[in-house]
């Protein structure tokens, strides 16, 4: 059964093995002041502790923006939060220890993006907008977004974002690798928490390090990268000789056994 743990202007639910982090502000297109990204930070502390729920859905309410990024109209109460160890707008500077996917409803700009850059997978309705509309005002990318959106679409399709600030539709988003699903108008939560449940019934160990390796190589010298992946999954290769026995006695063949199918 879904629980209420956090109060407006952010609601925490756990939803099977997922937690349904929601920005609540949709008058101002879920955009974040200085309470809201508080209130980010208490959200992932509390998701990084709950061991039921495996897999972050971050997302807004209302089908009208996803988040439109910092509260222009309430910068000063984010100042505090400048050098703060979680970043600005919450959790952007943190690494999270388990996977997490953004479900994007209409706008998806600025910080907005920056956010769900954090994330690893991104799912998309057809009407969402992406961009890094903070060139526009000259307010710099300091939640993650120089570091993440190029590890994401590579330099050359980064460098086009972020020095142009333009805006690109869900569709050219998926062909860029910038969102992972295109997704009907609505349905961008939904097919998020399918996404989130069919990764949490895999065998979570190798789950957690392999996604670990991944995200320490970037930027590491390929021999090194393969060292450490080797230090990580060794530990995890009795899970793995117990899977491949299941799939020796038929489970997994031609999709049987499994998980989401």
């Amino acid at each position: 059964m879904a629980r209420r743990l956090v109060d407006p202007p952010v609601t925490y639910e756990v939803r099977g093995s997922c937690a349904v982090v929601t920005l609540c502000r949709p008058e101002r297109r879920n955009a974040i002041d200085g309470p809201t990204a508080d209130a980010l930070e208490a959200v992932y502390a509390r998701w990084v502790a709950d061991d039921d729920a495996k897999v972050m859905i971050l997302t807004g309410q209302g089908t009208e923006a996803f988040c439109a990024g910092a509260d222009l109209k309430a910068l000063d109460t984010l100042l505090h939060r400048v050098d703060s160890e979680g970043g600005p707008l919450g959790f952007t500077r943190r690494i999270a220890p388990k996977p997490a996917i953004a479900a994007i409803e209409g706008w998806c700009v600025a910080g907005g993006l920056e956010l769900a850059l954090w994330c690893d997978l991104r799912v998309a309705s057809e009407s969402a907008k992406l961009g890094c509309t903070e060139r526009r005002f000259g307010v710099p990318l300091i939640d993650g977004g120089t570091q993440r959106l190029p590890r994401t679409v590579g330099l050359g399709r980064a460098m086009d974002l972020i020095l142009t600030g333009r805006v690109i539709d869900a569709r050219e988003a998926e062909r860029i690798g910038l969102v992972n699903q295109v997704v009907p108008n609505g349905t961008a939560l939904e097919q998020a928490l399918m996404l989130g449940e069919e990764i949490s019934q895999f065998p979570w160990e190798t789950v957690l390090s392999d996604r670990a390796s991944a995200l320490e190589a970037q930027g590491l010298p390929l021999a090194e990268g393969l060292s450490r992946e080797a230090e990580r999954g060794l530990p995890a290769l009795n899970l793995g000789a117990i899977g491949a026995e299941r799939f020796a006695g038929g489970d997994g063949r031609h999709g049987r056994g499994v998980a989401g199918t």
